[in-house]
């Protein structure tokens, strides 16, 4: 595919930010890869592979990795077509912190930035569109939010995929939608930021307890039904974002759901196998270098039900679950045994 475009930067090299600059390697002549770990930098360098988070799975010649600006202001400042933030939602205030004056020079050369953060800031509670106008709400329109359902090694292994970018601008998200359009790979954009936010952030949550309730030992029924009920309450947080009841329905809501709480590549489900194993949360956090989203973003919805008065039994027994060590059976009994209502109310 011919190269139309200059440089696009990455910052965070996960196992998503490296998927997303492999489509950004169709495009654009650079892709510089922001880095934090020396052994991420060398093995991508080095050996075109990022073997920490997509082991056996090569790199284009074109991704490169850097730990220090300076590396990327010399040669490649001047060509910059477009940003990718990879953070996860609760590094966000601390990355922009430190780094606020050139992510700023960015957008003033109207240079957009595409966030890939799926969360809710448990301390603030706050989603992270919030987060980033905190910083920089001058250039909301320059500012968008990729979701849906995509897990990295099949973006890798070029599997037809499709994706949600929120944004305010048409114009900017036709721009990037264009960017990142690839034979495998399409970006429907939506101005339902809120919606597309909260879908990418209580599916995490969601993907944990369907792990668990796998892990249990329960099959279909009871999966389907997780799920089912598991729209609902996501449409009552919603409700109170003003939220597009549709956009749960699309890929970022209904789409990355069912990918999540059935799909073996999941970190947040495979988090749920193994608390059903009976292992400890932070035990197993801290075994892995992985990023489970949905564990602080389990409390930062329990949060948010609690203070809007939500009606969200899921997501409030999950948080019994993995921060009071409830008993899941006990939990999933209570569940059952809550008073009846009409499915639609």
């Amino acid at each position: 595919m011919t190269k139309i475009y200059k440089t696009a930067l990455v910052v965070g090299a996960g196992a998503f930010g490296t998927s997303i600059a492999s489509i950004l390697a169709n495009k654009f002549e650079h892709v510089i890869l922001k880095v934090r770990s020396e052994d991420v930098y060398q093995n991508i360098n080095d050996d075109r592979e990022n073997s920490v988070y997509l082991p056996g799975i090569k790199l284009d010649d074109n991704i490169k990795a850097i730990m220090e600006w300076d590396e990327f202001d010399t040669i490649f400042e001047d060509d910059l077509e477009l940003v990718v933030s990879g953070l996860p939602t609760h590094g966000i205030r601390t990355f922009f912190s430190e780094n606020l004056d050139r992510f700023e020079g960015y957008l003033k050369r109207e240079i957009p930035i595409i966030s890939l953060s799926k969360g809710i800031d448990p301390e603030t509670l706050e989603l992270s569109d919030d987060l980033f106008n905190d910083f920089f709400p001058q250039y909301r329109d320059y500012i968008t939010f990729l979701s849906g359902p995509s897990f990295a090694k099949e973006i890798m292994e070029k599997q037809i995929t499709l994706v949600t970018i929120a944004g305010r601008s048409k114009k900017v998200l036709m721009d990037i939608a264009t960017k990142l359009d690839t034979p495998y790979f399409k970006a429907l954009p939506s101005y339902d930021i809120k919606g597309v936010l909260l879908g990418g952030a209580l599916k995490n949550v969601l993907a944990i307890a369907g792990g668990i309730v796998e892990g249990l030992g329960y099959n279909h029924n009871t999966r389907a039904a997780m799920i089912t009920r598991g729209i609902v309450e996501m449409l009552r947080f919603g409700k109170v974002f003003n939220a597009r009841p549709e956009t749960f329905y699309g890929l970022s809501g209904m789409g990355d759901l069912i990918l999540t709480t059935t799909g073996g590549l999941s970190r947040n489900k495979t988090f749920g196998l193994e608390i059903a194993k009976g292992r400890k949360p932070l035990e197993i956090i801290n075994s892995q270098r992985t990023v489970v989203e949905g564990y602080k973003t389990t409390k930062a919805a329990f949060l948010l039900a609690e203070k809007y008065d939500i009606r969200a039994r899921i997501f409030k027994g999950l948080y019994e679950v993995l921060y009071n060590d409830a008993n899941v059976e006990e939990v999933l009994e209570k569940l059952m045994k809550a008073p009846i209502k009409f499915e639609i109310d």
